[in-house]
């Protein structure tokens, strides 16, 4: 996934990203209106977490930009208000869910999977292709019911295309939702390069990545 998270806690913030970066997902941070606003301008997002109570205003605005503009991003929201009329509100804005701090990273991080796979049209967290299988929640990819050893980016590049079975997915799509801004500097050769990787570890596993010059990637059957 990449996510976007609007959180000006820096406490809170830390924790979330480190969070999410250790199964292989890609968070932007930012802590302002303005920042929040410039960022979903120029990247499309799987999630976005938005905290309500900000220095420059209510993260309910940037919530209601993405309806207004019939952005379909699926959005948490984080709060430390614990009326019920302030989550209603949330919700009847176009949140799709919400947590009240303080809360556990755990159920966050099972939210947040939660509203990508809707997104996604999948029903469980596991991902399943000829004989390979894809635990999101876990981070553990199994062929034939072996373990197989992926580095984070590996199982971000797997998900990716496991989520896209079939279909061609474009270099740039793979790489936005590999690295986020801020992220050390790489290039597009960096998604080939992670292809090749991928490509080794998924021997026996009955698929094969193709690749589509000047169009992307395709997760299909081998044979």
């Amino acid at each position: 996934m990449r996510v976007l998270l609007l959180e000006d806690a820096p406490d809170v913030a830390e924790a979330i990203t480190e969070r999410f970066r250790q199964r292989g997902d890609v968070v932007d941070h930012v802590v302002t209106l303005r920042s929040a606003y410039d960022f979903i301008s120029v990247q499309d997002y799987d999630v976005a977490i938005l905290d309500i109570g900000l220095p420059d205003g209510e993260g309910t605005e940037v919530l209601k930009s993405l309806r207004d503009k019939q952005v379909p991003t699926p959005v948490l929201m984080l709060t430390a208000r614990t009326k019920v009329d302030d989550r209603v509100s949330a919700l009847d804005s176009g949140a799709d869910d919400y947590l009240v701090k303080p809360f556990d990273l755990r159920e966050l991080e099972a939210r947040v999977r939660a509203l990508h796979r809707r997104g996604m049209g999948e029903l469980t967290g596991v991902l399943e292709f000829e004989n390979l299988t894809l635990d999101t929640a876990g981070g553990m990819a199994r062929i034939g019911g072996a373990p197989v050893a992926l580095t984070r980016r590996e199982i971000s590049l797997l998900e990716i295309l496991m989520n896209n079975r079939g279909r061609v997915v474009p270099k740039e799509k793979i790489y936005d939702r590999m690295f986020a801004f801020g992220d050390e500097p790489a290039s597009l050769n960096a998604v080939e390069i992670q292809i090749g990787r991928l490509r080794k570890k998924l021997d026996g596993s009955g698929t094969a990545i193709k690749t589509l010059r000047g169009l992307g990637y395709q997760l299909v059957a081998a044979g």
